[in-house]
């Protein structure tokens, strides 16, 4: 018998993770559309790897790394503009685009920032971290596409949220994309939640559309009726034809080709769906896409909030690595204290624009169900709601970030300032933020809102000071009113049984001195304190420490006091140029305090620029805001 030939060994598959293979998502082509799925399952695991060490916005992205992933692997980008709306979402296409190396940098100095960033990538065209911009701006790049005529087979895919649908600005942008016929494609990404739960006619309606009777009909009459063979074509033919069974009419009548909704987890409907829409072009298209924040990480799914942002944490458990103190957060002072008020007055209502929990909100809307409104991503609407509330008796408090109340600008002037309607805003966040960076600094709202007839306007330097002046807002009805204060913990204060009603533009000394005062409004009192300190200890001068409370109106004795009687005046707050110190330097001028040249003044405030992400303290350390240059300004001042 003869001996059995031994046969050649077959050459080892490659083990190299597919992710390896991935530089920038040129890369993918020649992947199957199996090794795209297996792709996508590595970067969800990576995207959960980085997040557990940076901390900053998980359930978004662990939502779109399908999506993510069939998007770089049809289109052609960055040719081809992505443009992702918020940015919360966009850490695995950071991964997929070149930045997987400084992933680990992310929100951190120096780092990749957390959202979309022009100046960071070529692969982000568009800059991100407010809501709802991305079709606007999609629609301003097919244009200047149809304009420059050269490429007109770039694609352009802006991809928005069901939460950022809930901004007329969305709405805007598709009234006029869909009235221009541009070539533009709109992916919706419907994961029935943004920050909070969704809330208003859009979500419900999404819902509906959905579920609809007429598309879940015809999907199993057609299951019944294609022969087994059949049936992955015609699936796929179902998925970039589902406007005929279900009800895309919105969309429709707005202009675009509505396809969807179709299951954002399976590459199988994806990619084929993505390849028709490059292939076909239609016009303005939106594709409508379902999938679940948090997608694939048991603790994130479990989670209320699906993990959106969250800190350093253990990927085994979820658990997060958060600093355990016992000071209450300002947020936290400020809904106890409007809960407070609220038990005494039932006209008080809240009303917050998506950010139940981020504003504390959600504290006052357990007490009061009935008298908390969360409006969803719609700061306009807020305070034109607001306004209405107020023009009818009721006193209500919009709990709104200093960075997002920049959104319902010209409705403060016009629906609010102009009628001078009594309505509260509570600002969140205000000054540097941190790892969000520029995006979300509470940085303008000073000097956007002083040069505002009818305002008047707060500070509060630590957490006692907010309880007082939430109860001041909540009597004060003779006009618009806003208090600011920070994020982060107060400073450790005894919290007052009763709150105190402040008298109206009256500010007050902390500490008294000579030679040069402090005049501080906000957050960095207990830096001018420890500066205070630093000089009677380094270079035997006492400051005078003042805490002026009120940007608007200004307390003018006070000020006037302490220009007559110290060589020096110093102000410092946590605002742009143009803020309080500019309303102190004006009025000193106007009064004649200048005039003789025997005082010294010096204004410190945020530089004129925007600051990237990093810790608070190195943040104000850059900006030059620290107790030690504090000292270093007085003492140049002061010439001792």
């Amino acid at each position: 018998m003869a001996k059995a030939q031994k046969l050649p060994e077959s050459e080892p598959q490659s083990l190299t993770p597919l992710l390896d293979q991935v530089h920038i998502p040129a890369d993918m082509q020649g992947f199957s559309d199996e090794e795209l799925a297996s792709l996508a399952d590595e970067l969800r695991t990576a995207t959960i790897d980085a997040v557990s060490k940076t901390g900053g916005h998980l359930g978004a992205g662990l939502g779109v790394v399908e999506l993510t992933t069939a998007i770089h692997a049809v289109f052609n980008t960055p040719q081809d503009r992505l443009i992702w709306d918020v940015g919360h979402q966009c850490y695995p296409h950071k991964i997929l685009t070149g930045r997987r190396a400084q992933i680990h940098t992310l929100r951190s100095s120096g780092g990749l920032s957390g959202f979309t960033k022009r100046a960071e990538s070529e692969y982000d065209p568009f800059g991100a971290a407010h809501s709802s911009t991305s079709i606007s701006a999609g629609l301003g790049m097919a244009v200047a596409r149809d304009l420059e005529g050269s490429n007109p087979d770039k694609n352009i895919i802006a991809v928005i949220g069901d939460g950022s649908m809930s901004a007329g600005m969305a709405y805007e942008a598709m009234n006029n994309a869909g009235s221009m016929k541009s070539n533009l494609i709109v992916i919706l990404n419907d994961n029935e939640m943004s920050i909070a739960p969704p809330v208003g006619a859009m979500s419900n309606y999404l819902t509906r559309l959905v579920s609809s009777k007429s598309y879940v009909s015809a999907r199993e009459m057609g299951k019944r009726l294609v022969p087994p063979p059949l049936r992955p074509v015609a699936k796929a033919a179902e998925e970039s034809l589902r406007i005929h069974t279900s009800d895309g009419t919105m969309f429709e009548e707005m202009g675009f080709y509505y396809i969807g909704p179709i299951d954002g987890h399976d590459m199988e409907q994806l990619l084929p769906v993505l390849r028709n829409i490059r292939d076909h072009r239609t016009g303005p298209v939106l594709l409508h896409v379902k999938t679940k924040k948090g997608k694939g990480y048991a603790p994130a799914e479990n989670s209320t909030d699906k993990m959106h942002g969250v800190a350093k944490f253990d990927i085994v458990t979820g658990s997060q690595f958060k600093s355990k103190s016992s000071r209450p957060t300002y947020t936290k002072v400020f809904a106890q204290s409007l809960i407070e008020e609220a038990k005494k007055d039932e006209r008080i209502v809240g009303i917050t624009a998506a950010m139940p929990d981020g504003t504390g909100m959600d504290l006052f809307g357990y007490e009061f169900p009935e008298r908390m409104f969360d409006v969803g991503i719609a700061e306009q609407h807020a305070v034109t709601f607001a306004a209405g509330l107020a023009s009818e008796g009721m006193k209500p408090f919009a709990a709104i970030y200093s960075t997002f109340l920049q959104r319902g600008y010209d409705q403060v002037v016009h629906d609010v300032a102009i009628q001078n309607l009594p309505v509260r805003f509570a600002m969140d966040r205000a000054g540097l933020v941190g790892a969000d960076g520029c995006t979300h600094a509470g940085s303008f709202d000073i000097a956007y809102l002083g040069c505002l007839p009818n305002f008047v306007l707060m500070a509060a330097s630590n957490e006692v000071e907010l309880r007082h002046m939430v109860a001041t807002a909540a009597a004060y009805d003779e006009g618009p009113i806003g208090f600011r204060y920070p994020r982060g913990e107060g400073v450790g204060l005894k919290m007052p049984e009763k709150a105190e009603i402040l008298e109206i533009g009256k500010g007050q000394i902390v500490k008294n001195g000579d030679k040069v005062a402090i005049l501080s409004y906000g957050g960095r009192m207990q830096e001018c304190l420890k500066a205070a300190d630093m000089l009677e200890k380094e270079h035997h001068i006492s400051p005078t420490i003042a805490d002026a409370r009120f940007a608007k109106p200004l307390d003018e004795k006070l000020i006037s006091d302490l220009a007559k009687n110290h060589q020096a005046l110093i102000t410092i707050e946590e605002g742009s140029i143009g803020g309080f110190g500019s309303y102190v330097l004006e009025y000193l001028s106007r009064s004649g305090h200048l005039d003789s040249n025997k005082l010294k003044f010096r204004t410190m405030h945020l530089p004129d620029i925007f600051q990237d992400q990093d810790a608070p303290d190195k943040q104000y350390e850059q900006a030059g805001l620290s107790a030690q240059q504090i000292v270093q300004n007085i003492i140049k001042l002061i010439d001792v």
